[in-house]
């Protein structure tokens, strides 16, 4: 005897923890935004290029900060041929593959820009996600940190064309070797033998804007302990050594020559130290010349980056107005920008010293604070709705919107199945402009009728009068033959 039958076990519609789903006008918000920032890149000389979004994980090397998780942070599967690839975790490492593959065929310098998501298996939480948007532009091939100036004063030209106003956002500029310098200060000068602390230092540094002093300082020591319980384990520094660090964090001063006068006091005289302060003395110099001055641009020697491949100048785009955060309290926007040097991830490959500096701009966190300042560009208008009241018609209907289409309004046929109130619902959730009605009537006398739904929308509450009403119809009739003038009149007047 047969047991009870099985129920079928029906899958969950949700994204994944850490992930989630686009749509609408937040997709049309971000084309928009995305074209604004590669229009400067184009002007500044890059061009195009995208790579796939998997990588073997010996090519995209080991350099996320989040070491403690699964396969170091980073979404890798084993391929046929026991091949272990990966989801790429930024777009810097695919490039230096890319660039190491196809050097003799490319010019040098190599100027690119490239634009796609990418993932890392971190702990997600409020607002940070495991696939995220990039937008970045690299030179390789240059060893002059006139590329890093140059790279600075783009980021801040692209900040400006979203609508970033001045004033608004910082490029704050430091260099990795006076990190180096410092470490080497206090007994961690091997880049080998002392990895692992200085890979913990330079972490927790960078984690300054996030936990503030007391937490960098408890990261540089022991540990810390998050708010959900979990513990993370400190560099192990001295007391004594831990404020050497939070004296190179805090060496910011009221000008770039005093900030440079203190940070040349930290790092005495080790070699890596005056190399990164002559460099950032260069990069203020060439940046002043163009005009980015310290209200666009400036050294700060908190700013050390995360990821493990830098190894010169470093830098990150702050956006400095106020927003209210989860529990009401003020807060600056923070970072949507960063880059920096690394003369040595195209070394791995082919051994050659290649020299190379870049910028990514987060694209999910750059849209989430231009919404916040109301600067967000997308018509996020719905297209013309063509009605359909009489289905023995419908050539007509797509006739009339080949018309439009023909004309660059956008139009579609409403195909699901209706009278026409269920149809006017449907054309207000698309957010539509302006309906096409031509039932037998009005096929007979060959006219149309042009419902204006944005205006509709609004009679009933700024339009007392009967004849302020009748002065701006929410409907109007209209010759067959001048439905496409008829329809962009109609979609002017609504500033669509």
């Amino acid at each position: 005897m047969a047991g009870p039958k099985q129920k079928t076990r029906r899958p969950k519609a949700e994204a994944p923890k850490g992930f989630r789903d686009w749509m609408g006008a937040e997709l049309e918000a971000r084309a928009a935004m995305l074209a604004r920032v590669t229009e400067v890149y184009r002007r500044y000389g890059f061009d195009p290029l995208e790579t796939p979004a998997i990588e073997t994980v010996e090519a995209l090397g080991k350099f996320l900060p989040d070491v403690d998780r699964p396969n170091e942070g980073v979404f890798a599967f084993q391929d046929d041929d026991e091949t272990w690839l990966a989801l790429r975790y930024d777009l810097t490492a695919p490039l230096a593959r890319f660039y190491a593959q196809n050097q003799l065929h490319l010019p040098t310098p190599y100027r690119r820009y490239a634009v796609g998501p990418v993932w890392r298996n971190e702990k997600p939480g409020p607002g940070r996600f495991r696939q995220f948007y990039q937008c970045d532009a690299d030179t390789v091939g240059t060893p002059t940190v006139a590329a890093d100036a140059e790279t600075c004063a783009m980021l801040a030209d692209a900040l400006e064309a979203v609508g970033v106003a001045r004033g608004d956002y910082l490029v704050r500029i430091n260099n990795r070797k006076v990190l180096n310098g410092v470490l080497e200060a206090i007994g961690l000068g091997d880049p080998e033998a002392d990895a692992a602390a200085r890979g913990a230092v330079s972490r927790a540094v960078d984690k300054l804007d996030r936990l503030g002093p007391d937490g960098v300082r408890l990261l540089l020591g022991e540990g810390r302990k998050d708010e959900s319980g979990d513990f993370t384990k400190g560099a192990g520094l001295s007391a004594e050594r831990v404020e050497i660090v939070m004296g190179f964090v805090g060496a910011l001063r009221d000008d770039a020559s005093a900030t440079l006068g203190a940070l040349r006091d930290l790092v005495g005289r080790t070699r890596a130290g005056a190399e990164g302060v002559a460099e950032l003395d260069e990069i203020a110099t060439l940046l002043d010349a163009q005009g980015y001055g310290p209200d666009r641009v400036r050294l700060d020697p908190s700013v050390v980056r995360g990821l493990g491949y830098y190894t010169g100048p470093v830098y990150e785009a702050e956006l400095t107005f106020e927003i209210l955060d989860d529990e009401g309290r003020k807060r600056q926007f923070g970072s949507v920008a960063g880059g920096g040097r690394y003369d040595d991830l195209v070394k791995r490959f082919t051994g050659q010293a290649t020299p190379a500096t870049g910028v990514s701009v987060g694209v999910d966190r750059l849209l989430s604070a231009l919404r916040a300042i109301g600067r967000l560009e997308a018509d996020s208008a719905g297209p013309v709705v063509v009605t359909v009241m009489d289905r023995a018609r419908m050539a007509d209907y797509q006739r009339m919107v080949a018309e439009l289409r023909g004309a660059g309004v956008r139009a579609e046929v409403f195909l699901g199945g209706g009278n026409l109130g269920k149809q006017m619902k449907y054309a207000d959730r698309r957010g539509s402009g302006v309906a096409v009605i031509m039932g037998e009537d009005e096929a007979a006398r060959g006219v149309v009728q042009l419902k204006d739904l944005a205006l509709g929308a609004r009679l009933a509450a700024e339009i007392e009068t009967n004849e302020a009403w009748k002065a701006q119809p929410a409907q109007i009739e209209a010759p067959r033959g001048e439905l496409v003038a008829a329809v962009r009149a109609m979609l002017a007047r609504a500033g669509g």
